[in-house]
């Protein structure tokens, strides 16, 4: 349904790479909650007046607050699309979680405002009016925001965007929150316990709770949140799966919004490759990660020496040193420079977030143990953890 939907309004609407695509699913997403927000605010600040029901009408402001919101991701999307320039040469893709933040602040001040408006209907309470109109106008509501939830759970799996993720969050609160305020007013007319306010503090703590969960999730984002683990084995896959391509690492991933990423990455080929030749398949690699992760990526080239007996050898004996250490514990970029005195064991160990140990503690470990192998060799470590 939501498919043929989206297809209406939307040309072209699976081609989901494409930052135009993109952005006109934001502004549908936005457009559409605006709508349905907008008309289930005036029916419950209707209703709500009539009945004299905080809680109702607490939902209608919340309604209000979705309306804006949906406002801010509509707007946010379109500029996030807009044209890199000379102060963001990366693109203005991440507008795209400052809108998702706005939003979550927004929830948290109507949540903030509930809390205080029922405070004082627990007070001094006012009797609720029991209306048919009311017990409807709520229900259309859950409806409303049911459809929301799941419409915008569909767009924002298309795009993979925070902010429609935010907005399902949002919904589906939204939904638990009218549910709330349905019950209160039913049981308003058998007890004179000021159940509106007790319920309009219910309905503002589901609030609360889905604004922290937006602005959770995007300051993670904003941080700097590592790249998903299907995308990063389905590149290191595509790399590896091409000619003279034996290993890789130091991949690096930077989001710019959903559809600005870039990243870099070591691409080991064998140093009895023909330069001419390995450097003509990382151009190829390079365009084909663009072309089908829609990633701009720059691929550095590192020689491996291998079918090397000596080499080979020292390898294996100082990944052992490191299985003794760690399991979790491997290198790259090894090399063996030989001197008249002793000779220099060259390489890059990665070291897990958290490790029990420093990675200063890791290198000075690493180093008595290849010296106790032979008193010659001398490690020369560069510690570095991964970022992925």
């Amino acid at each position: 349904m939501f498919k043929k939907l989206v297809g209406l309004f939307i040309r072209d609407s699976e081609n989901t790479k494409s930052s135009v695509v993109r952005e006109k699913y934001g502004v549908l997403g936005g457009s559409v909650g605006i709508f349905v927000n907008v008309i289930l605010a005036a029916a419950k600040l209707f209703v709500g007046s009539v009945s004299h029901s905080i809680a109702i009408t607490g939902d209608a402001l919340n309604n209000l607050s979705d309306a804006g919101s949906c406002v801010v991701t509509l707007v946010g999307f379109k500029m996030a699309n807009a044209k890199p320039d000379k102060e963001h040469p990366f693109g203005h893709g991440r507008i795209e979680y400052v809108a998702a933040l706005i939003m979550g602040f927004i929830v948290e001040l109507m949540g903030v405002e509930l809390i205080k408006t029922s405070l004082e209907r627990i007070r001094e309470p006012e009797e609720s009016v029991f209306s048919v109109a009311a017990v409807i106008v709520l229900l259309l509501s859950i409806g409303g925001k049911l459809f929301l939830a799941f419409f915008n759970r569909y767009l924002g799996k298309q795009i993979d965007s925070p902010a429609m993720t935010a907005a399902v969050a949002d919904s589906i609160s939204d939904t638990a929150a009218t549910a709330a305020t349905l019950f209160s007013l039913v049981l308003s007319q058998f007890t004179s316990f000021p159940v509106d306010g007790v319920f309009g503090i219910v309905v503002a703590l589901f609030i609360m709770y889905s604004g922290f969960g937006i602005l959770r999730e995007t300051i993670s984002i904003i941080l700097g949140k590592p790249p998903s683990k299907e995308l990063v084995d389905e590149l290191i896959e595509f790399i590896l799966d091409h000619d003279d391509i034996i290993g890789i690492h130091d991949l690096m991933i930077h989001s710019y919004g959903a559809s600005r990423t870039f990243a870099s990455v070591h691409a080991e080929v064998p140093s009895t490759v023909d330069i001419l030749k390995a450097h003509d398949t990382i151009d190829l690699i390079e365009r084909e990660v663009q072309k089908k992760f829609g990633i701009e990526m720059v691929i550095h080239l590192d020689p491996l020496v291998v079918n090397n007996e000596r080499v080979d050898e020292l390898r294996g004996m100082v990944l052992s040193c490191c299985r003794e250490l760690d399991p979790a514990l491997h290198i790259h970029d090894f090399r063996v420079v030989d001197g008249p005195t002793h000779t220099n064991l060259i390489f890059d160990i990665v070291v897990p977030f958290c490790f029990r140990y420093s990675e200063k503690q890791v290198k000075e470990i690493l180093t008595e143990k290849i010296h106790e192998k032979n008193k010659n060799y001398y490690a020369v470590i560069t510690a570095e953890s991964s970022y992925i």
